[in-house]
């Protein structure tokens, strides 16, 4: 492979073109680079180039006390963030055996499934832009906005969030929650209805993804495909449903699968995802449980702020989680959770002192990523925009 500082390439009589592509153009949606080798319009040859935003996240772990690798997870799939918050939460308290209350196992599955749609609202609408269509993408932002409202409500905070605690929640659902909560639930299935209507059917829109952007099932699995991309080849592996987790067992769901794993079955996997997802949201808020919403495990959860200000053992128990000061087991454990992306996995070892001995994310962006030259290679350099768009590649899950 040529570098993109060779522009024009040579072979036996055919002349090709370098094509730099990224890592900083707009249609990549993200910080990474792609040299692709062109006959006119047809991608010859793709070589990808990570690492542009690469902050070492699992070494800075290492040096972290466990309490704080939280922020580390909120930079990975931005998106979504809740979603890798938790994952983490609950690779911690499988490392110290920690039972979660009903009630936080609740109220996280509000929280994650919240964050799976407005993660699914941002590729499929930004599927629709690189097909041509921009209403959309306005149109949608609306209810993203919303859905991020009661992020803040719940912890102050909307793209990186830091929601939620190790044992469960910092605090429980108020009112303004619970009457926001509500306002989405029933705005979603609007914004969803009239979204469909205006993509779905749409002949431009079928004609650019039906067939774009194509990857079998079998090389899928090759790769180590996960979640919405694997399930658009006809795989309906989810990790909620093969390995359940905060009481995802409770709730009644099906695993939308596509057919051809290509573009447009990509988008309609999210599509239909995200109706399941509003599903398991309006189930756990009918049946929600009463009782604590955190566990009884002073050693990692902070004490209430006025407990702080006026107790001196509880003082002395948050300087002791915040530095990391507190014994932890000795052990290996792996956890995952269905993030918006995929299978969303920790591999926790610790040698029982007060950083992580290792610790690795499982990005699934990290995954598929690998398999995009493969998937463009003979198409024309429009699809592989799209392709991009529909595999959700986030630069920050991507590098970590």
């Amino acid at each position: 492979m040529k570098t993109a500082t060779e522009p024009i390439i040579k072979e036996a009589g055919k002349e090709y073109s370098t094509l730099n592509l990224g890592p900083t153009h707009p249609a990549t949606h993200g910080i990474f680079q792609n040299i692709l080798k062109m006959d006119g319009e047809i991608i010859m040859e793709a070589e990808p180039m990570a690492g542009y935003i690469h902050r070492a996240f699992e070494k800075i772990a290492e040096h972290k006390p466990y309490y704080q690798i939280t922020t580390l997870t909120d930079r990975l799939n931005y998106c979504s963030s809740p979603i890798n918050n938790m994952g983490w939460h609950m690779t911690m308290e499988k490392l110290i055996g920690c039972e979660v209350p009903k009630r936080a196992q609740y109220l996280r599955v509000i929280i994650m499934e919240l964050s799976r749609i407005a993660d699914h609202l941002v590729c499929n609408s930004v599927i629709g832009v690189d097909s041509g269509a921009m209403t959309v993408f306005l149109y949608v932002f609306q209810t993203r906005e919303h859905i991020y409202e009661i992020f803040e409500e719940i912890c102050g905070a909307r793209l990186t969030t830091n929601i939620g605690r190790i044992g469960g929640m910092e605090r429980d659902f108020n009112a303004t929650t619970w009457k926001k909560l509500k306002e989405v639930v029933e705005e979603i299935p609007k914004i969803l209805e009239e979204f469909e209507k205006l993509l779905v059917r749409n002949r431009i829109f079928m004609d650019r993804a039906i067939g774009c952007g194509p990857i079998s099932a079998e090389r899928a699995l090759n790769y180590g495909f996960t979640g919405p991309n694997l399930r658009a080849t006809g795989v309906d592996y989810d990790v909620r449903v093969m390995n359940p987790y905060s009481s995802y067992q409770d709730f009644k769901f099906i695993v939308p699968v596509g057919q051809n794993g290509d573009v447009y079955d990509r988008f309609m996997v999210r599509e239909q995802e995200m109706w399941e997802s509003l599903s398991i949201i309006k189930q756990a808020m009918a049946t929600i449980p009463d009782g604590p919403f955190h566990a009884n495990v002073p050693e990692f959860y902070l004490p209430p702020k006025e407990e702080v200000y006026n107790n001196m053992e509880a003082l002395i128990y948050h300087f002791k989680i915040v530095m990391g000061e507190n014994e932890v087991p000795k052990g290996e454990v792996y956890h995952s959770v269905e993030g918006g992306n995929g299978e969303l996995g920790f591999y926790l070892v610790s040698d029982g002192g007060r950083c992580a001995y290792r610790l690795h994310f499982r990005r699934p962006c990290f995954i598929y990523y690998q398999a995009y030259p493969e998937i463009i290679k003979g198409g024309f350099l429009s699809d592989a925009i799209l392709t991009m768009s529909a595999m959700n590649v986030i630069a920050g899950e991507l590098d970590a």
